[in-house]
């Protein structure tokens, strides 16, 4: 059977327009055919980077498969055959998202299988393991590890991260898992093995100093992320928690996507999240960003590259009607990849193309209507510059993106405004974003044929959106 499937993917690989498509990103990764969602098992194995991927070779027919894409410059990537098939009854429905780990026999990649009974609609979602001695070869391990959800919460228990426990000296394994309480409210789940295979579940995370405000904070929290940092303020390690909360009514700006992203910053103590005080932001405030993870190391002890490493998922639920899919045959891209800090408990994302030079441009003196100073940027192909907003008051800088000026970015120090009305896919339209003192000293663009982000301040704001112009180059 897994013969079977392996060639209906490759053989759809192979008949794929996707290639010759001038939106197909040059060094985002996208997906060969199909569809293309989370990031997932991201990990680094001597100096090369592995991005394995939510994959649907045959979109729209729904066989989750897990992609595979490996760079050693994080520019250019190598498609391989996919890793994880859905070829067994434990993910007969579905490999949904997972992480990886280093281990002395190579890596495990853990996911969630999803099944569907064609009978009775009943779901089950399992914890589910595949060994590689060398990113290459793929194993199931059979039975799934972890087989059902704990009493009191739905089959809703999916994306597992799974690291060693730098604050155990006996060197345990953790685990955290989005979860739905019976009640239909969002959690993350804590589990603790000594092995990889015997797990047993400490409890739901919880927020002692939020006096409450996460107990009914959505529908379902999806891929958790937690991740250890050093702020550059206070030089003191401090633990970020990203998540994918469904659900949640936005009570601020921002939270516009049918599906936000937010992080929250504190200390995992046991299953208590401390000094979290109900603060939380969104990670990214662009139209198209979801499920983000950061990469593991297989070399390091505690098992995160250094400097963390983040992709995301530039798409998000309900928007796979992108150009592309109609003139390629493939939709979605992820983000590139993103250099994380802390400093005074916000994140800082960063791009980290080491291979991919920088280039900063001056703006002309010429103002237009608006008193904005105008920088026509006619390649629409692919580029990654930066530029710095003039420190005088009232300043104000236009980017306008594509041979039509389709996309115009426009920044003035308390507001960025990105409109996508006039391009190929003007979902969403116009967004704005008021900004924090400071944050509109320097600005850096990432554009990638058909997708383009944008980081503010030194990468305290990240804004992710895809970006189909008229008139897409093929170089």
């Amino acid at each position: 059977m897994a013969e079977d499937f392996m060639l209906s993917a490759l053989n759809a690989e192979r008949a794929s327009l996707a290639r010759q498509d001038p939106d197909h990103p040059l060094f985002h990764v996208a997906p060969p055919v199909g569809r293309l969602n989370d990031p997932n098992g991201l990990i680094v194995d001597s100096g090369a980077y592995h991005a394995f991927f939510q994959y649907t070779p045959e979109h729209p027919r729904k066989l989750v498969y897990w992609g595979h894409a490996r760079s050693t410059d994080l520019v250019h990537w190598t498609y391989l055959p996919p890793a994880i098939l859905p070829d067994s009854r434990q993910d007969r429905n579905g490999a949904y998202s997972g992480t990886a780990i280093g281990t002395d026999d190579g890596v495990e990649l853990w996911y969630t299988g999803n099944y569907k009974d064609a009978d009775t609609g009943e779901r089950e979602a399992t914890q589910c393991v595949v060994t590689t001695p060398d990113l290459r070869r793929f194993t199931k391990v059979v039975p799934p590890v972890i087989t059902r959800q704990p009493e009191g919460y739905t089959a809703h228990f999916r994306d597992p991260q799974v690291w060693r426990d730098p604050d155990d000296p006996q060197g345990s394994y953790r685990m955290l898992l989005g979860a739905q309480r019976e009640d239909l409210t969002g959690t993350v789940l804590l589990y603790r093995s000594s092995d990889l295979r015997e797990w047993h579940c400490e409890g739901e995370l919880s927020f002692p100093d939020a006096g409450g405000a996460f107990d009914r904070f959505g529908y379902m929290w999806e891929c958790p992320n937690l991740v250890r940092l050093r702020d550059e303020e206070s030089g003191r390690d401090r633990d970020v928690l990203i998540f994918c909360p469904q659900g949640i009514a936005p009570e601020r700006e921002g939270f516009e996507n049918v599906f936000p992203c937010v992080y929250m910053v504190g200390e995992l103590v046991g299953t208590e999240f401390r000094g979290a005080d109900g603060g939380y932001w969104e990670v990214d405030r662009g139209f198209e960003f979801y499920a983000p993870q950061v990469f593991a190391d297989r070399a390091r002890a505690w098992g995160r590259a250094d400097p963390a490493l983040l992709l995301g998922w530039a798409g998000n639920a309900g928007e796979d009607d992108q150009p592309s899919i109609s003139t390629g045959g493939w939709v979605h891209a992820l983000t590139a990849p993103r250099a994380l800090a802390l400093a005074d408990r916000r994140l800082v994302q960063r791009p980290h193309l080491p291979g991919l030079p920088l280039e900063h441009i001056g703006f002309p003196d010429s103002v237009d209507g608006d008193g904005a100073r105008v920088a026509a940027l006619e390649s629409s192909r692919s580029w990654r510059f930066s530029a710095s907003l003039a420190h005088e008051p009232g300043a104000c800088l236009e980017m306008r993106v594509g041979a039509d000026s389709g996309l115009v970015i426009r920044l003035s120090e308390s507001l960025l405004e990105v409109d996508r009305s006039r391009t190929r896919y003007p979902h969403g339209g116009i967004r704005r974003v008021s900004l924090e003192p400071g944050w509109a000293g320097s600005v850096e663009v990432v554009h990638d044929r058909s997708i383009t982000e944008i980081f503010l301040g030194g990468g305290r704001l990240a804004f992710t959106l895809r970006s189909f112009l008229e008139g897409t180059g093929s170089g």
